[in-house]
C-alpha cells in the first residue's frame, strides 16, 4: 500500500477533510475536525487511533503496529506493507473519531454507508 492509496481511501470516508498542517508531505486526515490518519513524508506507514492504549499495545507487542510518534499511546502506525491491516485500521480509526464528535457534529456529516 503507498501514501496515495491511503490518500484515497481517506478520502472515500464521508465529510473527511485534508491538510498539511505539518508541513509538505505530511498528510493529515481529519473528520468534524479531528485527526483520524496521518503520514510523514518519510514515515514507515500510516498513523492512526486504536479504541484504547490496551488495543495500541497489543498491536505492538504482536508487531502488527509500531508507537506512532508524536502521537497518544492509543495510536500506532500500521507499516505500509499490510494493506488489509491498514484498510481495517482506518475504518476503525474513522469510527472512533466520528463516535467522538458531538451530536450535533455528527448530525452535520454524511451518512456512513
Amino acid at each position: 500500500m503507498t501514501r496515495d492509496d491511503v490518500n484515497a481511501l481517506c478520502a472515500a470516508y464521508p465529510g473527511t477533510e485534508w491538510s498539511e498542517p505539518f508541513g509538505p508531505g505530511h498528510d493529515v486526515w481529519k473528520v468534524g475536525g479531528k485527526i483520524f490518519a496521518t503520514h510523514g513524508a518519510d514515515a514507515p506507514g500510516v498513523s492512526v487511533k486504536t479504541p484504547d492504549i490496551e488495543t495500541a499495545t497489543m498491536l505492538i507487542e504482536t508487531g502488527v503496529g509500531q508507537k506512532a510518534p508524536y502521537y497518544h499511546r492509543s495510536w500506532v502506525m500500521i507499516p505500509w506493507q499490510d494493506a488489509s491491516e491498514i484498510t481495517y485500521r482506518l475504518d476503525q480509526s474513522y469510527d472512533i473519531i466520528r463516535a467522538s464528535l458531538t451530536k450535533k457534529a455528527q448530525a452535520a456529516l454524511p451518512p456512513r454507508k
